[in-house]
């Protein structure tokens, strides 16, 4: 029984770590498809920052 128990609990942690392998693989494929409009975001904020900043 303890050997159960003690299999079912490495299991799990290697789910764990195959699932943070999946949300970032999720995450990086959104980066590549949305690169273009999130790089104008960014640009865009940037330049609000610098614009901004000669007021202060």
């Amino acid at each position: 029984m303890k050997k159960t128990m003690k299999d079912f609990l490495r299991e799990e942690d290697g789910m764990g770590t195959v699932e943070v392998i999946l949300i970032i693989v999720v995450l990086i494929g959104l980066v590549i498809i949305f690169k273009t409009q999130l790089t104008q975001i960014v640009n865009d904020i940037f330049e609000k920052i610098a614009s901004q900043s000669s007021s202060i």
